[in-house]
């Protein structure tokens, strides 16, 4: 219960920060300035900027992300952009079409589909030029390193190499049966690539190099595995209410899921043991966050 507050206070907190990037609503352009507040102000577990903030206080300790908040700041509006517009395009009728999310209509459903693809175009592009924002906050060469760092880890996890790879894997292989290997190496890419920049950026941002940011890696790509499969098991066993959008779209969509391949059952074990991977990863990491570690165990055990 502890938690569950906590949780809800930093959800709060980090909207307002959030918030604070979206562009006014006015001008010319006024209708796809509204379809990106409506697409980012519409909700959601805030999970990404909450990793990558609570990163940074794990390494750099309260004080230094309390100094450095105009730099974090940024990044924490930034990986909740890219996350939103992959949803947006994720939602649209070339992809899954679907109509609701988060109990709201989806940002195509609400504003045409034209408007879905240009609000997370314009989100893409915002995400970046939010971003740029940290080098106006920092105080020393470091701090441009460390803003250097997570920049080029935000670029590459959410591209090609991570995020967009998977989404094409994932579409490619949709309608035919695929190995436990290759959807382990789906979910990697399209969930935990963007887990990963969420909490390697925290961490470079706070000086973290080398061996250890590799290990925030693992460790972000095994909580990624856990929450795309509880994602799966929620997709067949919750309500559109519960769940805020519709359930099995997976089927639907003749998409192989953990589910498909192993059950309810069996794919709640296989969430649990890569909960457990991700958590012996960061317990690796030899230092303490509470709250982060809760984080990390709240990802399988959650019910929307």
């Amino acid at each position: 219960m502890e938690f569950e507050r906590e949780l809800a206070a930093k959800i709060a907190q980090t909207d307002e920060v959030i918030r604070h990037f979206i562009p006014q609503e006015s001008g010319a352009q006024k209708r796809i300035m509204e379809a990106v507040s409506y697409s980012v102000t519409a909700g959601g577990k805030r999970l990404r900027p909450l990793l990558l903030s609570e990163m940074c206080i794990l390494f750099g300790g309260t004080e230094y992300a309390q100094e450095r908040q105009a730099m974090i700041r940024p990044f924490m509006a930034a990986i909740e952009m890219i996350h939103t517009y992959s949803q947006v395009h994720d939602d649209l009728p070339a992809m899954d079409n679907d109509r609701y999310r988060r109990g709201k209509l989806t940002t195509h459903a609400a504003f045409g589909e034209a408007m879905g693809i240009l609000a997370g175009d314009a989100l893409l592009n915002l995400a970046f030029e939010t971003a740029f924002l940290a080098f106006d906050a920092a105080r020393t060469r470091q701090d441009y390193e460390n803003i250097a760092l997570a920049l080029r880890i935000l670029g590459r996890e959410a591209g090609i190499y991570g995020m967009i790879g998977g989404q094409t894997i994932d579409i490619e292989d949709t309608g035919r049966a695929i190995s436990p290997e290759d959807l382990k190496n789906i979910y990697e890419l399209k969930t935990g690539a963007l887990l990963k920049a969420s909490m390697q950026a925290g961490a470079a941002l706070a000086g973290v190099r080398g061996e250890q940011l590799a290990a925030v890696g693992r460790c972000a790509l095994a909580a990624g595995l856990a929450f795309q499969i509880q994602d799966d098991i929620l997709d067949v066993t919750s309500t559109q209410e519960e769940l805020g959008k519709p359930i099995r779209s997976d089927e639907r969509n003749q998409k192989t899921t953990y589910v498909t391949l192993y059950g309810p059952e069996g794919a709640q074990e296989k969430a649990k043991e890569a909960a457990e991977e991700a958590i012996s990863f960061y317990d690796s990491l030899g230092r303490e966050n509470a709250f982060l570690r809760e984080l990390l165990l709240w990802l399988i055990i959650r019910k929307k």
